[in-house]
């Protein structure tokens, strides 16, 4: 969806695609909150509780129906039975309150009987869920299953890294190659131990100048403002942080051949997707990188064993060579090469058509992987 600003709350709702969106207020815990279900076509629609003090509602609704929609196309793309949905809750991450809060949000989930299930997400944690599931079912993440799910995205957005340099590169090393990391939260933190074993070189910039201290010292990171992090000189840039970093502003300053990292929606319009591949700057689409976390989440939400997960996220680098390989022969952007798979496993009109591509919901990508002689493993029973 386009982000556009000076819209009220009724335009913006009626400009969406979205099956379900449900706002829900609590004054008794200063609870405010939104869900957004962009998607049940292939199961309960899951995505996690975001925690930010966001400008205006509008600025909260944007959030929450980009994320949404791009927790569908994870999801759809990860070969997993659910669709996309996401939650935000509005107010101050730091607060002292969080019982209340988190409670009055399960109270909401509730509401919705189970065609949404929620986790963490940035401004939350797997302590934060405990609360959640007092007053309802529909929450996963928490401490002692699937926990904290940080190491696993991390993990999958390295080998989307490795697909990305493959396909750039022809070799998936990234020995002595330099990376510039935005954000040094969890899964920028464990993005830059997985690269710093890798033998890469990394850059580093975060608001939170605690966080910076600590890559910098643990992985020998060098430190960035967070104003120049975007005009570093460095082979590869990974957004670690918030959503809408390439923009306007941001986009001109790149200095890097690829750009790939944990962030959800790092585009802020599709328009600067477009004008990274006519720069010839490769973007590896983030729902595809980043599905580290929901996959991590299966152990709790399908019974997985840890192993199952290990290996589907390890494959994130097969579905991403796959996508960036599309999209060199087609010579359209990969993002919306990733779209268009999406939105065939979706059931919906995809821009990818022809019978080369021969993806339907029938046959999810592993399948894809397979037939075309790609390495992914998809896995046989992810039952105990």
């Amino acid at each position: 969806m386009t982000v556009t600003s000076a819209r009220n709350l009724r335009e913006i709702y009626a400009d969406s695609e979205h099956e379900k969106i449900v706002l829900w207020s609590d004054p008794a815990s200063d609870y405010r909150g939104i869900i957004a279900i962009h998607s049940t076509a292939l199961g309960p629609a899951v995505g996690g509780t975001r925690f930010w003090n966001y400008a205006s509602d509008e600025d909260a609704s944007y959030d929450a129906l980009r994320l949404a929609r791009a927790m569908s196309f994870k999801n759809a793309l990860a070969g997993l039975p659910f669709g996309g949905g996401k939650a935000v809750i509005i107010g101050d991450n730091r607060t002292t309150h969080r019982e209340e809060i988190f409670r009055a949000h399960g109270r909401f989930v509730e509401t919705l009987a189970g065609r949404f299930i929620t986790a963490e997400d940035v401004g939350t944690t797997p302590s934060d869920m405990e609360y959640v599931l007092k007053e309802t079912s529909y929450v996963s993440g928490l401490p002692d299953r699937s926990g904290d799910p940080s190491p696993m995205t991390a993990h999958g957005v390295f080998r989307a890294i490795q697909a990305s340099a493959q396909h750039r590169w022809g070799s998936i090393d990234v020995l002595g190659r330099t990376v510039a990391i935005q954000g040094c939260g969890k899964t920028g933190y464990h993005l830059a131990q997985e690269l710093k074993e890798a033998g890469a070189k990394l850059l580093v910039a975060d608001v939170d100048a605690e966080k910076v201290k600590r890559v910098v010292k643990e992985f020998g990171a060098k430190e960035v403002s967070p104003t120049e992090i975007f005009g570093a000189r460095a082979d590869i840039f990974a957004p670690c942080a918030l959503g809408g970093i390439i923009n306007d502003q941001t986009l001109p300053q790149l200095n890097v051949e690829i750009v790939v990292g944990c962030a959800n929606n790092q585009l802020l319009e599709e328009t600067h997707g477009n004008a990274l591949h006519e720069i010839g700057i490769l973007f590896a689409p983030d729902y595809v990188s980043n599905a580290g976390g929901i996959i991590n989440g299966c152990r709790e939400l399908l019974g997985w064993q840890r192993a199952d997960t290990i290996i589907k996220v390890h494959a994130i680098y097969d579905t991403m060579l796959t996508i960036l390989e599309l999209a060199r022969s087609k010579g359209m952007p990969p993002f919306r090469v990733a779209d268009a798979l999406a939105e065939s496993r979706l059931g919906a009109s995809g821009i990818l058509t022809d019978d080369a591509l021969e993806f339907t919901a029938e046959r999810p990508v592993d399948d894809y992987l397979i037939r075309n002689g790609l390495r992914s493993i998809p896995i046989k029973s992810g039952r105990h």
